[in-house]
Order: C-alpha cells, then structure tokens, then sequence
C-alpha cells in the first residue's frame, strides 16, 4: 500500500491530570523499586522485605510529586518540550531532595542516602519521559491512520451529492435559503480539514452539529425529527473536533433516511460533576431495512478519545426496545 504523508505529531509531555498517566507513573516506579528490591536482594524474603522498606519511604513521595505535578500540568504544558522535560525533572529533584530533609529530621535511621535519593528520583523522571514519548511514537501510525479513515467517515460522498442536490432544488424557489445551505456546507468541510490534534469547545461543536442537521432537513423535510437536549450542556468544555457529527450522521443515515415513516433522533448532552456525557439515540430498523456499515465512524472517534483522553473517555453502544443510542463520556475540560 502507498503510504501518504502525514505532518508529524509533535512532541507533548503527559498531562498528569489524566488518571491514566498518573495511574502509569504509579505502576513504572513501583515496579522499578520492585525490580531493584529483588535484583539486590539474596533470597525472595528479603525481596519482599526491601520492597516493603522502599515501598515506605517511596509512596508518600510519590503521591507528593503528582500531586504537584497534578497542579503545575497547565503552566508546564505552555513549555516547550525539551525545556518542558528540563522542568519536570528539576522539580521531581528539587521536591525528592525536599522530602529526604523532612523525612530525615523525623526518623533519620530508615532513610536512604540523600545522594542516592536524587539520583533515583532523577533517573526515575527521565524513565518516565522516555516511557511515555515511547508511548505516544508507538500510536503515531495508528492516529495517523485514523486521520485518514476520518476524511473518508466524516462527510460520506452520498451526503454531499444530496445536500448539493437539495440546494440547487431551492436555488430558484428559496435563493436565500440555499445559499444559508451552501454556507453550511462550507463550514462543514472547513472544520474537516482543520487540524484535527486541538480541542475545540463544545459551542463551537453544537453549532456544527446544528448546521448539518439544517442540511438534512432540506433532504428529509418531516422524515426527520430531532430533538435537542442541550440545556446541561456545558458550552466550555473542550473535546476533539468533530466527534458528534459523524455519530449524528450514522443516525441519520441507518435510522432515518432508509424509512419512508418520520423518524425521531435525540440528541443529549450533559454535565455530571466533572464528566461530560453525550447520548445520540436513533431509530433502529427492523434487519431487512438496516443500511450496511462497517463501524469506521465509530472506531475512528473511539481511536481519537483514547489520543486525547486516554482511558478517560469511553464510547458505548446499545440496542433497546427499537432504538439504538451511542454514549460518549469525556472528562469536563475547560480552557
């Protein structure tokens, strides 16, 4: 297959405000001290031992540094990369060496050397960069891929050529109304070839999503129903472009458009606490009169939250009495 060039991702630290990178630092450092327990250690009960011993010493100054880091993730973001890295291990040093001095004023027999205390947590930051700049070079080709699949997904052939259709039927009967559409459309397609690696609020989505609902009502006239739950809404929150559209496209498209019977799609979205919940819920054909789908929609949007969000978004899927909803949850995010 012919590879096609894509502009390359660049170099980000990890947000340590996502559970999953802390939850990652939790487990790389443990297992390292785990490692080293073992590995000095003669026999596995003295393993066990040292580990314990470490383990003490190690957890509460853990949690320490990612509680800092958990703070200072905004200011460290606005970093450059490499003075970004330069940053997180002198802060990692600097708040090791700071807890070494509490700690040793308090029970100074069970403390480790200062010396060795920094340079572990020295070496420990730059493990923990490396893993996860390893990590986000090993998705590269994966997201890239996915990038791809969403130029195909976003904006079907068939829903252009409709909407084209139906614009030129109003052009002499509704001149301004077809211009409203094709001024739509354009907005449609600008959004899909922006750059696809940064947040947009969740106002700026809803606006979309509304214009190309405005689109397809040109085709289906009354076939098409939908209602708008947006009054928890927060308008603020952030999420990856182009998340909502292609879903309420698939709803249209399996739901709607295959029946000559009206048809009611539900759009509803959320705050709860500091999660955002999204539901798209759509009629469900009997099988004889369900369209063929391959799931790329739906795979590249879960493919995009996992980029963004990690393990702290999800996207689900069900089937009930007649009905088919897709359930999106992101962390409430804010500029």
């Amino acid at each position: 297959m012919a590879s096609i060039r894509q502009s390359a991702y660049p170099d980000l630290l990890p947000d340590f405000r996502n559970l999953a990178v802390m939850a990652r630092v939790l487990v790389a450092v443990n297992s390292l001290a785990l490692f080293g327990a073992f590995f000095a250690a003669p026999n596995l009960a003295q393993g066990i031992e040292h580990f314990v011993q470490a383990a003490g010493f190690l957890e509460p100054l853990l949690f320490v540094e990612l509680l800092v880091f958990f703070v200072l993730s905004p200011l460290l973001a606005r970093l450059s990369y490499w003075a970004g890295c330069i940053a997180f291990a002198a802060l990692a040093v600097a708040i090791a060496a700071a807890y070494h001095g509490l700690v040793a004023a308090i029970a100074p027999v069970s403390v480790p050397g200062a010396l060795r205390t920094l340079v572990l947590a020295a070496l420990g930051a730059i493990f923990i960069l490396g893993y996860f700049r390893l990590h986000t070079k090993a998705f590269s080709p994966a997201l890239a891929e996915a990038r791809l699949q969403a130029l195909q997904a976003r904006i079907r052939p068939h829903f252009l050529f409709n909407s084209l259709n139906a614009v030129l039927s109003l052009v002499r009967r509704d001149p301004k109304r077809a211009e409203r559409a094709l001024e739509d459309l354009a907005d449609l397609f600008r959004t899909l070839m922006a750059d696809a690696r940064q947040f947009v609020r969740l106002e700026e989505e809803l606006d979309l999503l509304e214009r190309y609902a405005d689109i397809e009502q040109l085709r289906l006239g009354e076939r098409l129903r939908i209602s708008w739950d947006l009054d928890a809404a927060p308008s603020d929150a952030l999420l990856p472009p182009m998340v909502l559209q292609p879903l309420l496209e698939n709803a249209v498209y399996h739901g709607v458009e295959p029946s000559t019977a009206p048809g009611d799609v539900v759009v509803r979205i959320e705050r709860r606490g500091e999660r955002v919940h999204a539901t798209i819920e759509n009629p469900y054909l009997e099988a004889g009169n369900q369209r063929a789908g391959n799931r790329m929609a739906l795979d590249n949007i879960r493919e995009r939250l996992a980029l963004f969000f990690d393990a702290e978004a999800s996207i689900a899927t069900q089937t009930a009495n007649g009905r088919y909803r897709v359930d999106i949850e992101i962390p409430y995010r804010r500029v």
